[in-house]
């Protein structure tokens, strides 16, 4: 990768927002507490070595760094306009699949952590498994400027708090909008957020931008009930069985989105926290992580084709 990672994250995350309510237009009602960075181990050369996590999903926060420098795939920053013709611009990371034929796209939405190493990672995953991945920083403008230093984490959580669900909507739909209008690109995208990402990803559901064809919520709170008819995508949820307060919001929104005859399909895996697709160092996060990603493979591709 052109671009080596350095920090990687490893805390576990808790919820993203209370039931019913559309994020309250700001991470402020996200009480993420506790939270902590550590150090990633150093970049070692072989990508199957213990140190880059399982093969086939995503490395956890420990082993994030070493997978990205591993890589074989091209990873880049670039600058995207907010809007057509914007001169106010925020970054992404973006990596490309190595494949023949056009690929789809997939917008990667951070933590409240944001743009980590961690999140970087995922995007190279969804790279090796056949999409465009575009993972946009959506505290470009609230952090001073697009940058590609990535933030502590603290600093992140603190900044998150000023970002509400149409800034978010808007950064989202430009990164979409930026990897469709790529070469190699369909013109169709999904979404996929974790924890204030996950929220994110439903509300971006509901937003409908043109081309959006699936959104996955990993332990994200559901949309308000009443801006559920809106939504045109599916949206696949994937739950740890320990999230109590996130795993609220469920039965509401599965009870509201089939009235609607909506699509949403959800999983819930027994033993898993908040987070586990990251917290991998925990045996019944990472079996959640090695049921839940396949899914999500195959939830983008039938949706995206």
């Amino acid at each position: 990768m052109r671009s080596r990672a350095l920090i990687a994250l490893a805390a576990l995350v808790t919820a993203c927002s209370p039931e019913g309510k559309q994020q309250a237009d700001s991470a402020a009602t996200d009480p993420h507490t506790g939270h902590v960075m550590e150090m990633a181990g150093a970049a070692v050369a072989d990508p199957m070595s213990n140190q880059q996590g399982t093969p086939g999903i995503p490395a956890g926060a420990a082993d994030a760094a070493a997978r990205l420098a591993a890589s074989p795939r091209h990873g880049e920053w670039v600058k995207v306009a907010w809007e057509p013709g914007s001169a106010d611009s925020l970054m992404a990371w973006v990596v490309y699949p190595e494949v023949k034929q056009k690929a789809p796209v997939v917008v990667v939405i951070h933590e409240i952590f944001g743009l980590s190493t961690w999140v970087r990672g995922v995007a190279d995953q969804l790279a090796a498994d056949g999409f465009i991945a575009v993972a946009p920083d959506l505290l470009s403008r609230v952090r001073g400027g697009p940058s590609s230093d990535e933030l502590r984490s603290d600093s992140a959580t603190k900044l998150i708090r000023g970002v509400n669900v149409a800034e978010m909507n808007k950064g989202v739909a430009a990164a979409a909008n930026y990897g469709m209008s790529l070469p190699a690109a369909q013109k169709k995208y999904g979404v996929v957020g974790y924890c204030w990402g996950g929220s994110a990803s439903f509300n971006h559901a509901v937003y409908n931008n043109k081309g959006l064809g699936a959104a996955v919520v990993y332990y994200g709170t559901s949309a308000a009930k009443d801006s559920m008819p809106k939504i045109q995508a599916p949206v696949l949820g994937l739950y740890g069985g320990n999230d109590a307060r996130v795993n609220a919001t469920i039965g509401w929104a599965d009870t509201t989105m089939k009235a609607l005859n909506k699509s949403y399909t959800y999983s819930i895996f027994d033993g898993a926290g908040h987070g586990f697709l990251r917290a991998q160092d925990q045996p019944a996060n990472l079996e959640a992580a090695k049921k839940a990603w396949p899914q999500t493979v195959a939830f983008l591709k039938q949706n995206l084709r």
